[in-house]
């Protein structure tokens, strides 16, 4: 057995104990943590993970993609994800991590249970659903393209002005819950599919009522809406052959999951987003563009 399987063995056996005898939790309770955290250990001799005392985000990511790919129903995994939460927190009692794994671990994005999340292959399926010979082949592919670069909320893709696009600087401008504003970069991909768009079919979408703010409009030249949206996705989820479940909110899902899994900051991930209880700004000349830019340009798959 080796060294780093052995001692996470005994680590296990010594936290058995500890809830046996300090916690006073019931047999039963044990056996179901001593089966949660051995699907761990499982999974950490097959992933070869490296330090079992020193995870880091995109450990964390990965084996929460473990237990889904091993078919577990969203309360079962939840269970196994406290289980091991309550492990490193044993860790630490003990000192045998640093203050840090624990904090990884009790960041709340990382335990939020995501409805569904695409994999980067079935991404690339999804962006290449729409073909050249459909009428509104440029727009869609534009939708698709800035809804996982961004990673916005398919209410924020909807309500994007033109005013709002600076594709000269790779970057858009997002209003999102409570009218705050962010700043997004876009990749090369994403701009590409926006310029065709902008110049070769959405001014003969607008010719029916003359120039509208939104960036996507329908064939009537009026805004689109987020039932339209979902419509317009769940086509090329068919085409795909993805999972029925996939909605737009899923892009955004697997857009951070992406970046988290290929090591970016947590932190930097939620400004992306613009969650709210980061720090946001109401103008984007606030923002540092240079520094998000780098962030999505390094993390992001189609951020290049």
């Amino acid at each position: 057995m080796p060294a780093s399987a052995a001692g996470l063995a005994a680590d296990f056996t010594a936290f058995r104990h500890y809830l046996q005898t300090e916690r006073g939790l019931a047999a039963n309770s044990i056996l179901a943590y001593g089966r949660d955290l051995e699907r761990f250990a499982v999974w950490a001799a097959k992933s070869r993970l490296k330090n079992y005392l020193q995870p880091n985000v995109a450990d964390l990511i990965r084996y929460l993609s473990y237990l889904r790919e091993e078919k577990l129903a969203p309360p079962s995994v939840a269970r196994h994800l406290i289980a091991l939460k309550m492990f490193y927190r044993y860790l630490r009692l003990e000192e045998r991590v640093a203050q840090n794994t624990v904090d990884q671990l009790s960041a709340p994005a990382l335990w939020e249970r995501i409805p569904q999340v695409l994999s980067p292959q079935s991404v690339e399926k999804l962006l290449a659903g729409p073909q050249p010979l459909e009428r509104f082949y440029l727009r869609d592919r534009a939708i698709l393209e800035t809804l996982y670069a961004t990673g916005s909320r398919a209410s924020e893709v909807v309500s994007l002005k033109m005013a709002d696009l600076y594709l000269d600087s790779s970057f858009c401008r997002c209003l999102g819950k409570g009218n705050k504003q962010r700043v997004v970069p876009l990749g090369k991909p994403a701009v590409a599919a926006l310029r065709a768009y902008l110049q070769n079919q959405r001014p003969k979408l607008v010719r029916a009522r003359g120039e509208v703010p939104w960036v996507f409009i329908s064939r009537g030249g009026r805004a689109l809406t987020r039932e339209m949206l979902w419509i317009l996705v769940k086509k090329y989820v068919s085409r795909a052959g993805l999972n029925a479940k996939v909605s737009p909110h899923t892009l955004r899902h697997s857009f951070a999951t992406h970046l988290l899994a290929g090591g970016a900051d947590l932190r930097m991930v939620q400004e992306l987003l613009g969650h709210a209880n980061i720090r946001t700004t109401q103008h984007y000349t606030h923002v540092d563009r240079d520094r998000l830019q780098a962030i999505h340009r390094r993390f992001h798959p189609r951020g290049k």
